[in-house]
């Protein structure tokens, strides 16, 4: 690594750095849910987010960081019609899986 470069990281000013116990709270929200999605995988649910979103439909696939939900997506205004979509959810951003169709 050049001087140069290492000098100018040296001068960064740091914005945000997370606390150690929240990162390793997210991690422990991640690994939960991730192990609880895939033990339901292509199974049918309702998924609360914590921006208030609420979305229906199959888990698809999950990995480390994100639920992929397989959801029919409905134009509000009505000009198309309703496409299949995979919506990415991060999971530490989701508050309530529902498994709908026990």
């Amino acid at each position: 690594m050049s001087e140069q470069l290492k000098a100018a990281e040296q001068a960064a000013a740091v914005l945000y750095q997370a606390e150690p116990a929240h990162t390793a709270m997210v991690q422990q929200v991640q690994e939960q849910i991730h192990r609880l999605c895939h033990g339901h995988m292509h199974r049918p649910v309702r998924v609360h987010t914590m921006d208030g979103h609420v979305y229906e439909g199959y888990i698809a696939h999950v990995d480390r960081c994100l639920l992929y939900l397989h959801c029919t997506v409905q134009d509000p205004r009505a000009f198309i019609p309703p496409q299949n979509a995979i919506l990415p959810l991060v999971l530490y951003e989701l508050l309530v899986i529902t498994l709908l169709y026990t």
